[in-house]
Formats: structure tokens, C-alpha cells, sequence
């Protein structure tokens, strides 16, 4: 019985091996992804675990000053080993593109010049929305919402664009 039992233990750890070798994830999926969520006053920065899986931190950065914003991320970039950045792009309810869009796909390119990494422009309708309906649900008000909305923000683009990457739309 004893022997019966290795012998299944062994075929099975061979099964195993077997699934960890064809499913382990590719190069071009293990890296990290940096979501911004960029604004006049303040960008959220939300950046994913290795994996992808994750959003493993967030950070506000300020963005009034347009050239210290975008050296501050490449910084964080370079800090966090970002392989991507995602950037929201402000849609309007009926798909089309505003002033407002037109300053996020300009800031998009100035990041990629200044990093050299893939700059992803991700649909945005209703991030900020959700995102202060969360802080609703959590009591967070004033000075304590307007210090983390701009990050949440960014951590909802991620998020969105992860589970996208995750069920192979992107």
C-alpha cells in the first residue's frame, strides 16, 4: 500500500511539473505596470505587483508643474521597475475625445519620451466617479478624500486594464 501510495505521489508530482511548465507565464507577462490618472493639481500613480495580479501601491504625485510630474514617474519607474505604463484616457459618455484628452494623450507622450516604455491610453469613463463613491461608502470627506481619490483613481485604471490583459482582450 505503501508503495502504491509513492507511486501515485510521484505520477502526480509529475503532473504537476508538467502544468507548472506549460502554463508558467511568459516573459511579457511578468512585469510591473504603472496606471496614472492624470490631473491639473494631483496624478495618481497606482503600480501592480510582478505578476500582474495585484495593485501594490499608490502614490499622489503633484502635477501643476508638468515637467517635475513627469520626473517624478519616470523616478517611481525606474524605483519600481515598470515595464508599461497605462494612462487614463477621459472619454466622454458617448465615446468621443475632449480638451481634456487631448492633454492626457500629451502628457502620455512626454512619459514616453522620457522613459522609453509602452504608454497604453486606457478608456476612463466614470473611474473618478467610482472612485468617490467608494470614498462615500468609506467615510472619507475633505481634506482625507481629496489626498486619495486621484490614487484610487489610478488604482481603478490599473485594475480595469489588468483584468483586461488577464482575460486576453489587450
Amino acid at each position: 500500500a505503501v508503495i502504491l501510495m509513492l507511486q501515485k505521489n510521484e505520477e502526480a508530482m509529475e503532473e504537476l511539473a508538467i502544468w507548472i511548465y506549460d502554463n508558467k507565464p511568459t516573459e511579457e507577462e511578468i512585469m510591473k505596470i504603472m496606471g496614472i490618472d492624470y490631473g491639473d493639481a494631483r496624478t495618481g500613480i497606482a503600480i501592480s505587483d510582478l505578476m500582474c495580479t495585484i495593485v501594490g501601491s499608490t502614490a499622489v504625485v503633484p502635477s501643476r508643474n508638468t515637467e517635475k510630474a513627469i520626473a517624478d514617474i519616470v523616478r517611481m519607474a525606474k524605483e519600481n521597475e515598470v515595464g508599461r505604463i497605462v494612462v487614463g484616457l477621459p472619454r466622454n459618455m458617448d465615446g468621443s475625445e475632449g480638451p481634456r484628452a487631448e492633454l492626457c494623450r500629451e502628457f502620455a507622450q512626454l512619459l514616453a519620451e522620457a522613459t522609453g516604455l509602452e504608454i497604453v491610453m486606457w478608456d476612463e469613463r466614470r473611474t473618478t466617479v467610482e472612485a468617490h463613491n467608494i470614498l462615500s461608502q468609506h467615510n472619507y470627506h475633505g481634506q482625507k478624500r481629496k489626498n486619495t481619490v486621484d490614487s484610487l483613481s489610478a488604482r481603478l485604471i490599473l485594475e480595469d486594464y489588468m483584468t483586461m490583459r488577464k482575460n486576453g482582450v489587450v
